[in-house]
């Protein structure tokens, strides 16, 4: 379970799909038993000291109006597709639960940026330009290999990287079936690998929570 600060108030915790429950239960002893109610994201918590807990659905995840409706589709196995760009690089993937079970990862060289001035510079950086877009390239080509073919099969697709990179890839118009199936989350990865492509499914499995602790009371 990870946890990080979330802009405008509370903090975003990432939990694994069969640990929801065991997570509602802690919030409950923390702050009591809370109110379930059906959101457009999932569900929200509502403790009796004020705490609120927003259950986003996993990419993929039908909704829910009840919180065992929720933990059963966030555990059931779903068919989901994975890209991940970041320079020169590019994974993409299938996951059914949590095997990977189509994978491939390309990688192009993309020179680093060059301290030299003037015409060197001007030089290297359209090199180093023309690099990058035969990276995304063979990323496209990639997707529409691998992806594409199964777009029909796939409950969501998930992307991490630079989003950038993920934007330029999809926005190939043979890749318009996948990018009509682009989960909102963007996975915070490494250079993309196999073993980053394998991290990466329990990642976008994940339940994201938002976390709001009850406001301090005041003095009179």
């Amino acid at each position: 379970m990870s946890s990080r600060p979330a802009a405008g108030g509370g903090r975003w915790v990432e939990v694994d799909p069969g640990r929801v429950a065991r997570w509602v239960d802690g919030f409950a002893g923390r702050h009591g038993s809370p109110e379930v109610g059906p959101q457009e994201y999932g569900l929200l918590l509502t403790a009796p000291d004020g705490a609120t807990a927003e259950l986003h659905a996993s990419p993929g995840a039908p909704g829910a109006g009840d919180l065992d409706g929720f933990v059963a589709a966030a555990t059931a196995p779903r068919r989901i597709g994975l890209l991940l760009a970041r320079k020169g690089a590019v994974a993409v993937g299938i996951a059914v639960g949590e095997e990977l079970v189509v994978s491939k990862v390309d990688t192009r060289y993309v020179q680093g940026r060059t301290a030299a001035g003037g015409w060197s510079q001007q030089r290297f950086a359209r090199r180093r330009d023309n690099q990058a877009k035969a990276a995304l390239g063979d990323a496209v080509d990639l997707a529409v290999r691998l992806l594409l073919p199964e777009a029909a099969t796939l409950a969501a697709l998930v992307c991490g990287g630079d989003r950038r990179a993920v934007d330029t890839v999809l926005a190939d118009r043979r890749l318009a079936p996948l990018a009509a199936l682009r989960a909102d989350r963007l996975l915070d990865v490494p250079e993309p690998r196999h073993a980053v492509l394998v991290d990466a499914i329990a990642a976008a499995r994940a339940v994201r929570i938002r976390v709001r602790d009850p406001a301090p009371e005041r003095a009179d």
